[in-house]
Order: structure tokens, then sequence, then C-alpha cells
């Protein structure tokens, strides 16, 4: 059977390739957009199976209508894909605090807002995927990318808890974590950044040097990542977190190796704060799955 799809930020860059590869997989999708227009081609070809609606993501009634658009016009909910993001490159200090705000407002209450609108279907239905399209970003920390990855951090946690809460009535939760893609996602992060200040050369600068470099040369590819996005539709075992991309792998690596081996240099000072004579028989009983 097929099934039903709503995508957020379908209108360029990931969003559309994930469209284009649910759309070849025989769904249906309800792709969403701020400029819904630019669809208009797809919809040429695919006909009926193929509805836009216009959304911002960080309006929670829109939010509520996007999902009763695709019920109405497919019958139910499948997949939701929270994709619509974007980053600037800034160090913290230099951001403004609108920009700052926009970021969380998209990347992470964007994700919340669809998320809340969307369980309560899947809830009844007893199934369903909601994929969060995330970022390695989400498990390291890069100079000038404090808002974006804020919001990547948060979706993580996010994520872990709505996985283990709609787990037991069949609705699968994944953060999908990539590296870097060639989308124009890079352009639009590194074209806003302001002048630094001399203090964040060193920092930021390095980042925007590298960038310089890396933008149109990334090592991920859209149209892949997509078809990985449509195949864990189809699957009853899923993820949590699933990186994706050999950068992603190899950044996530260094850093978790940064954390371990901070959590160890200052494993005394951690443990000298419990009360003195605690039994700790009692962790044995504490889980996190």
């Amino acid at each position: 059977m097929s099934k039903t799809w709503l995508i957020t930020g379908s209108a360029r860059g990931l969003g559309r390739f994930i469209v284009e590869a649910a759309l070849a997989a025989g769904d249906n999708v309800l792709a969403t957009a701020r400029d819904p227009g630019r669809l208009d081609d797809l919809k040429a070809v695919h006909g009926d199976r193929l509805a836009s609606f216009m959304l911002d993501v960080t309006d929670m009634m829109a939010a509520q209508a996007a999902v009763e658009a695709a019920v109405a016009a497919f019958g139910r909910l499948d997949v939701l894909v929270n994709n619509a993001g974007f980053g600037h490159l800034a160090p913290f200090e230099q951001a403004s605090e609108v920009d700052f705000r926009s970021q969380i407002d998209t990347n992470f209450y964007g994700v919340v807002n669809l998320s809340r609108a969307a369980l309560p279907v899947m809830r009844r239905q007893r199934a369903g995927h909601i994929i969060q399209l995330s970022s390695v970003g989400g498990r390291m920390g890069t100079p000038g990318m404090s808002a974006y990855q804020a919001a990547k951090w948060a979706v993580g946690g996010f994520t872990e808890v709505l996985a283990k809460e709609t787990a037991g009535f069949g609705v699968k939760v994944v953060a999908v974590e990539p590296g870097g893609m060639r989308t124009d996602w890079g352009y639009n992060a590194r074209g806003n950044a302001p002048e630094l200040l001399p203090e964040y050369q060193a920092s930021v600068g390095a980042i925007q040097q590298l960038l310089q470099h890396y933008v149109g040369h990334e090592i991920g590819d859209p149209a892949k990542v997509a078809q990985v996005i449509v195949d864990l539709t189809r699957r009853e075992s899923v993820p949590t977190h699933l990186l994706l991309g050999s950068d992603a792998q190899h950044v996530f690596n260094q850093a978790d190796a940064v954390r371990r081996q901070e959590a160890e240099a200052w494993a005394d000072v951690t443990r000298s704060t419990d009360f003195d004579g605690t039994d700790l028989s009692i962790l044995a009983r504490l889980r996190v799955d």
C-alpha cells in the first residue's frame, strides 16, 4: 500500500530530493514550502499524487492545517519529514537576537510544531514514521554555528524522548544526521556572515576559510540521502540517530572521543559530589533505554 508523506522545506535542496524520491517509490506527498509554486513542475508530472501547501513551520496553527490538508487529500498520514531549516555563520556575540531566534524557531520549534500536529493522527492509526532532518552538528560544536547547532542538539534530545514515548503504539521517530551535502545550504550559511571582530578570527574565521573550500565539494549526495529516508519508512526497526556521510562519521568520532577523554579526566570530581557512604546499588536500576 502506498504511503502518505508530509514534507517541510520541499521547494529546494534536500527537501525537494525527498519529495522526488517518495513519489518515485509510488507514494503520495503533501509538499510544504513558503513558496509552493516552486513545486508546480513536479505537480504537472505526478498529478494527484502530489499536493502542495504554503507553510511557515514556526506557526503552530499552520502546522495543524498542513496535517489536516494531508489527511483530507489522501486519507491518512504515514510519514512526516521535518526538513525545513537554515543556518547562518556568525560568532554568537555578533549574531543579532532576531536572527538567532529565527534559527531556533525554524530548526527546533518547527520540528516541535509539526510533530505535535501529526502525532494524534499517527497514534490513532497506531503507525507512522517521523523523520527529523537534523545534522551531525547536533552532536558537536562548530564555532560560528551557535544558533543552528543549539537547535539541532535540541532536536536530538527531543527525538530520543519522543521515540521512547511513541514506541508502544507503533510510531517510529528518527533523527537523521547528515554531514555536508551538495545543496545550497552552505552558500546560504556563509552568505550572511558579518565582518568578524579580531578576537574571533582564530575560531569562526577558520570555519569561514574551511567553507570557502568545502562548499560545492561536499561529500554527501542528497539524492542518496533521500533514498535512505524512503528506505527508513519501509522498516519496522529504525535507529534513533542515524549519521549519514563519511564526514559525519569522522567528525562525530572526533567529538565523541574528546567528550570521553574529558569525562574520564574529571571523573574524580564527578563522583566527589555524592553523599559519603551512598549505596550505589541503586544505579543498577537506572535505565536509559
